[in-house]
């Protein structure tokens, strides 16, 4: 059996000893959790006061920093004189229509209780989401799996569907009453993954009409008084009917009804003047708008399809009108409203985040692969903000984590005695190690984590299954297509080419292993990553406990063993280390850390692993929090050291510490 586990013994030079007047030491740290859980979704509580806590981690600086240049450095290949970074392609632009009456929602109406924007609110809403679809999916596999194994077939359930259930008990749907116009922290461009993620937001309310409206209920409403009822609110332009007609700023959209829903686009039977077709005819009286959204295939879709919001449109006209196959059919003619962002969509191709295919045509250029071929996939970089532009320097790519001779990590795990996929038996012992689930879920072959865990134990050396059990999924080295690229006031960035979508592994954070008493004070190094899993676990210093720390602690950690004040190793990413050095920090972050264990017990020890946490669409930056505490730094004189943050999140807290 291959070693999964990318650890390399090795000879490392000691840490220099600090000066005395070294300030505080830094490091990253996995206590941020930054994707919220099932349970503690709906609650919606204050963010804990965390002033005054201090926080482990010395941190990459998001302040331009010139490094000096390693001999063993990658060597820079220099292609291409763009002057700037690659922007979207051009896009469609929109005939003005107006829609008096009618206004785009005030900016306080961007903020929605608790101090959180509403753009937080729509991720934090995704990923509740998230967490009970993938739950869901686990168990829909399980179910197929015991009646496989009894010999019995039973029809699939849609896990998709069952989410949307959970979130309407709980009371989680972000927009639960219909709402004209535009939704605070849903923008133009914007993109979901199923009609059931636009259910939950409340953008668009059924999973499967392609005409969402306001019903009677609301006609006595004061602020609905001069309307008449119903009153569509959204349509989704999926190819569904074979008389639509996209024009892009121009829509002629066929209503419901009379369509054999196969697949086909066939009519076999005439629609009736109700329900969402008298509510768009009812909007052309009205003169209300009317949010478009467009369906795309998408292989990187779970459900085959992306769904982009592309803005608001209203009904110019209407008529009844002999369809192909000769039943009658409404028709309403909506024309997109000025003053919008530019469209995203067409009728035939996306126009948005449109990633390069190859490498040696890649504008800015400056290195075709800095890690050199030892990844799966080379990632190339690129700089358009320094003249000359140079590749990054002052380190030597490593995929895997370096061991000093003097730590050795223990192999003393019993593995698991499945044979294929431990998906496949009920009774895995690693299964069992993880509170009686695995903790991914493998949904059209792609290996998922169903939720942020207090620690994830995977298969290891000592397991028989194979290479491709899904219990393996960290282990299979990098999966997407990432460019590291230079920023103009962060340093260098990491992006993706690739749609990722939430609860993939993107990598292992690796450099050399070291003892946290080798580099408390060391000024020069901002690339440490506390092993702070068991600190995490004991809820520890601010740190938020994750699902399973009460259940693993008892046999990871003695009861009567005393709190450990501080992690005990950490990884030193300076000289040596892999992309993820490059990762920044993010207020509102897309991944999140994990810690996982496989071929032993000892958490102080964990790898520390980066998932994603929502969907992340080609060429967006990849970020996680770094955890600091506001005023938790204090120089060598005594005062609090400040550095601003630049994420540009909409709730940025305006400093990194």
């Amino acid at each position: 059996m291959e070693v999964m586990d990318s650890v390399a013994v090795m000879e490392v030079s000691p840490v220099p000893k600090p000066p005395l007047e070294a300030a505080l030491a830094l490091r990253r740290s996995a206590r941020c959790l930054n994707r919220t859980r099932r349970p503690t979704y709906v609650e919606q509580e204050e963010p804990k006061e965390s002033a005054g806590r201090r926080r482990g981690g010395k941190r990459k600086r998001e302040e331009e920093k010139k490094e000096p240049v390693a001999q063993d450095a990658v060597k820079p290949v220099r292609m291409g004189d763009a002057a700037s970074e690659r922007k979207p392609m051009s896009a469609i632009a929109a005939e003005p229509v107006s829609c008096a009456g009618f206004t785009r929602p005030a900016a306080e109406d961007d903020v929605l209780g608790n101090g959180k924007s509403a753009k937080l609110r729509v991720k934090e809403t995704l990923r509740a989401f998230t967490s009970h679809y993938l739950h869901l999916v686990q168990e829909e596999q399980k179910r197929a799996q015991a009646a496989l194994q009894e010999g019995q077939k039973r029809p699939s359930k849609r896990p998709d569907l069952k989410a949307i259930t959970k979130m309407q008990e709980s009371n989680a749907v972000l927009y639960p009453e219909k709402i004209i116009g535009e939704l605070p922290g849903v923008d133009v461009g914007d993109q979901f993954y199923s009609r059931a993620e636009m259910v939950v937001l409340g953008i668009h309310s059924h999973w499967l009409n392609g005409i969402d409206y306001m019903g009677m209920k609301y006609q006595g409403k004061e602020e609905y008084a001069n309307l008449t009822f119903p009153l569509a609110t959204c349509i989704v332009m999926s190819g569904i009917y074979e008389d639509d007609l996209d024009k892009a700023d121009e829509i002629i959209y066929t209503g419901q009804g009379g369509n054999d829903l196969l697949g086909n686009h066939r009519q076999i039977g005439s629609q009736q003047l109700q329900r969402g077709n008298l509510a768009l005819k009812n909007s052309k009286d009205n003169g209300n708008p009317i949010r478009v959204i467009r369906g795309h295939i998408s292989k990187n879709s779970y459900t085959g399809k992306v769904y982009t919001y592309d803005g608001l449109y209203k009904v110019v006209d209407d008529w009844v009108q002999n369809g192909v196959q000769g039943h009658v059919v409404f028709k309403y003619k909506l024309k997109r409203l000025e003053g919008q962002p530019s469209l995203t969509t067409s009728e035939v191709r996306f126009t948005r985040a449109e990633a390069p295919t190859t490498i040696s045509e890649l504008p800015g250029l400056v290195c075709d692969d800095i890690s050199g071929g030892q990844e799966n996939l080379p990632i190339p970089a690129t700089n358009f903000v320094d003249d000359p532009p140079v590749p990054p320097t002052g380190f030597v790519y490593s995929k895997s984590l370096k061991i000093p001779k003097g730590i050795k990590i223990p192999s003393n795990c019993n593995g698991c005695d499945c044979e294929g996929d431990c998906a496949n038996n009920k009774n895995c012992s690693c299964a069992q190690r993880n509170g009686s689930d695995l903790p991914y879920v493998s949904h059209k072959n792609i290996g998922r984590l169903v939720e942020p865990k207090a620690i994830v134990f995977e298969c290891g050396a000592n397991c028989s299954c194979n290479n491709n059990c899904v219990n393996r999924t960290s282990q299979k080295g990098l999966q997407y297509r990432l460019e590291v690229f230079k920023t103009a006031s962060k340093g260098w960035g990491v992006r993706t080419w690739d749609t990722i979508l939430p609860g993939a592994p993107i990598c292992e954070y690796t450099g050399v292993l070291r003892r946290t008493e080798e580099v408390d004070g060391l000024l020069q190094n901002n690339y440490i990553f506390d092993i702070d899993c068991l600190q995490t676990m004991k809820g520890l210093d601010g740190r938020e406990k994750r699902a399973g720390s009460d259940m693993h602690l008892p046999s990871l950690h003695a009861e009567n063993d005393s709190d450990p004040p501080a992690p005990e190793y950490c990884i030193d990413a300076g000289s040596i280390g892999n992309f993820a050095r490059f990762i920044n920090h993010s207020c509102e972050p897309n991944l999140f850390v994990q810690c996982v264990l496989s071929s032993h017990n000892d958490v102080k020890l964990a790898k520390v692993t980066l998932f994603a946490a929502d969907t992340i669409l080609p060429l967006q930056e990849l970020s996680y929090d770094y955890g600091y505490v506001l005023d938790s730094v204090v120089g060598p004189d005594g005062n609090i050291v400040k550095l601003p943050c630049f994420c540009g999140a909409p709730d940025c807290r305006k400093r990194l510490y």
